[in-house]
């Protein structure tokens, strides 16, 4: 018998449309309410149905921040996900897949690319095995990967005899029975997949009832059928543990900002940033910590991304904790208005979820290729501050803490999410909500005869820190101009020399109180040994698959630590200075193709990276291939720029 496993790579692939999510969804919950940590990433092309999509879960009985690339168990119900997925299951392993898919001609495969088909044919060739699905399978047995075909036409034939309903009624059913056969291959208790159907339907009893049924029949046909024997993985639950959550990024952004007081957010859709603001709609009210009652935010799509922005300055104007929630493409849009809101010192949000660019590019794809945009976006000059999440948790702390900054400093806030990270799903720990602070600034207070002051009111007056008092737009006794132009301390438009330069400093000294004030934990993190010279630098989600890695080269002897770049603007390169003194290799990780964090090192520092390690095919990195590549560099046989492929994500 196979021993239980300390962690399982599970994927599950099909086209868009066949309920790849939903079976992942499924699973996910099954594991995380037995108490098992998880780390899941989708990939997907950008069209609504048909394209190939497919979902990696990764399931352990320890913390898992990274994905892999290599599958312990593949789950497939149609044939091109068993082509583009059977090379990465490992010796020991196992594919699940309909029997009708044995031997199925590439050719027929109307989705798959030419590049795809033409290696994967060469690869077979040089093998000696048929250009087709068999010869694919052929192979992955001489791996010592386990076959399992499954009948999946007489599964739901099955049930619908034994539920009554018709035959294209139960073939509903179809990803419930992939989960369910992967689930009982793994001896998982079944119960916990009846518990996840039950959370992915709650309240739509057929449904569930259904769904429920077709796991009981595909465990039937694994105890009766398969011979799991040489299946090297086995995952059971755990006892009793504590309350995790199960959400993703765009969720985790959700929260934090409903946590750090949002009352107002905008949107016009864009993928990958759209399903945050449609989190928020399904929840247009939520119990106060305090006790008292509901709370809630406006939520409003509105016409373009001009107009979301535009709002967004509006309500913040008002007096709301307000943000928008945009991509790359809209992020453009937005740079003229969010120039107004500098030089009006408007404390708005602006979550930037970073997609494939440039132009429409790849909007369902990962990059941080906007760094530098985010921190010069707008003609002029403007102070603005830009941070960066790199885990699920400081997605959370980060989307309320970009409020606090931005009514501090009176400035607007860009919060960078990459698109790894929105789609990320993940077990975390129930969020600290003590660690979570409201600081409106300095906020203007009427005196008890403001009704009857008519005296234009010193919005823009400097300061030694720039930030000046803030009233309210239409608080008594505090009439003020806001227009696009340069202005004088009341607002109004002027173009003096003298005043022009104050305004400027004003604005520029606002920066410079942030950078003073701002806690260096805020600013950077750093993992590992803090005395080691071997130095890795990053910044976003590339922070899980680094540490995965280095505790793997730690295990086998090796010092390293991570310096995680957290505000990148204005960029901390004074607390950077001790650690770049004695950085030896000096290694920069970013998913674009420019270097663009190592590129603003150089600049602010005058450090140049000893290696730059990069990622722009539009996914994510891994623990696995990172963990290689840090191999290389310590062998010393590494290219100074080391691009990370893997041709068949």
């Amino acid at each position: 018998m196979a021993k239980q496993s300390e962690e399982l790579a599970w994927r599950v692939g099909g086209p868009q449309g066949s309920g790849v999510d939903t079976a992942a969804g499924i699973f996910q919950r099954a594991c995380a309410l037995g108490g098992l940590y998880l780390f899941g990433r989708r990939e997907y092309y950008s069209n609504i149905k048909g394209r190939h999509s497919y979902y990696d879960v990764r399931i352990a009985h320890h913390p898992v921040t990274s994905h892999r690339e290599s599958v312990d168990l593949l789950t497939t119900f149609e044939p091109e996900s068993l082509t583009r997925h059977a090379l990465a299951v490992v010796p020991g392993g196992a594919i699940i897949l309909n029997s009708k898919d044995t031997d199925v001609p590439f050719t027929r495969l109307i989705y798959l690319e030419d590049r795809v088909r033409n290696d994967l044919e060469a690869y077979l060739e040089n093998k000696g095995l048929l250009k087709t699905t068999a010869g694919l399978l052929e192979d992955a047995r001489q791996r010592g990967v386990q076959i399992y075909p499954i009948p999946y036409n007489e599964i739901t034939a099955e049930l619908a005899r034994r539920l009554g309903v018709p035959k294209a009624i139960a073939d509903r059913t179809l990803n419930t029975i992939a989960v369910a056969i992967s689930a009982a291959l793994l001896e998982f208790p079944a119960e916990y997949v009846i518990r996840g159907i039950e959370r992915t339907w709650p309240g739509r009893q057929k449904i569930i009832d259904m769904n429920a049924q077709a796991v009981e029949l595909a465990y039937e046909y694994v105890q009766d059928n398969l011979d799991a024997e040489h299946f090297e993985f086995r995952m059971d639950i755990e006892g009793e543990h504590p309350p995790r959550l199960l959400l993703n990024g765009n969720q985790a952004v959700a929260l934090g900002k409903l946590a750090g007081g949002m009352t107002f957010q905008s949107y016009y859709p864009i993928s990958p940033a759209t399903d945050e603001s449609f989190y928020l709609e399904a929840h247009p009210s939520y119990p106060l910590r305090n006790g008292q009652g509901q709370g809630g935010a406006l939520v409003v799509q509105t016409e373009d991304e001009i107009a979301a922005i535009g709002m967004a300055v509006g309500a913040a104007l008002a007096g709301a904790r307000a943000a928008t929630a945009t991509s790359g493409p809209g992020l453009s849009l937005m740079a003229e208005i969010l120039g107004w809101a500098g030089t009006n010192e408007v404390p708005v949000v602006i979550t930037n979820y970073m997609r494939g660019g440039p132009s429409t590019g790849m909007p369902t794809r990962t990059d941080q290729s906007d760094l530098w945009f985010a921190i010069h976006a707008g003609h002029g000059e403007f102070p603005r501050i830009v941070i960066a999440s790199g885990s699920l948790e400081e997605a959370f702390y980060d989307a309320a803490q970009a409020f606090n900054y931005a009514e501090r400093y009176q400035m607007p806030v860009i919060h960078l999410v990459d698109k790894a990270m929105a789609s990320f799903t993940q077990t975390v720990d129930v969020f600290d909500l003590t660690r979570v602070k409201i600081d409106r600034g300095l906020l203007y207070t009427p005196p008890p005869d403001a009704n009857g002051q008519t005296k234009p009111f010193p919005r823009f007056q400097p300061t030694e820190t720039g930030i000046s008092v803030r009233p309210l737009v239409g608080q008594p006794g505090a009439i003020h101009w806001y227009t696009g132009v340069e202005h004088t301390v009341e607002g109004r438009v002027n173009e003096d020399p003298v005043i022009r330069e104050m305004m400027m400093e004003k604005r520029a000294h606002k920066l410079e109180t942030a950078r003073r004030e701002i806690p260096v934990e805020e600013k950077i993190y750093v993992y590992g040994d803090p005395d080691a010279s071997f130095t890795v630098m990053t910044w976003g989600s590339n922070k899980g698959a680094i540490l995965e890695a280095m505790e793997r080269l730690e295990q086998e002897g090796v010092s390293m630590r991570l310096i995680q770049v957290r505000l990148l603007w204005p960029f901390p390169g004074e607390e950077l200075q001790p650690y770049l003194e004695n950085a030896n290799p000096l290694v920069m990780v970013e998913a674009n193709f420019s270097g663009q964090l190592a590129q603003l090192l150089r600049r602010e520092t005058g450090y140049v990276v000893d290696y730059q390690v990069v990622k722009y095919s539009g996914r994510p990195f891994s623990g696995e291939s990172l963990y290689d590549v840090f191999n290389q560099i310590l062998s010393g046989d590494a290219e100074k720029r080391i691009v990370v492929r893997n041709p068949m994500e």
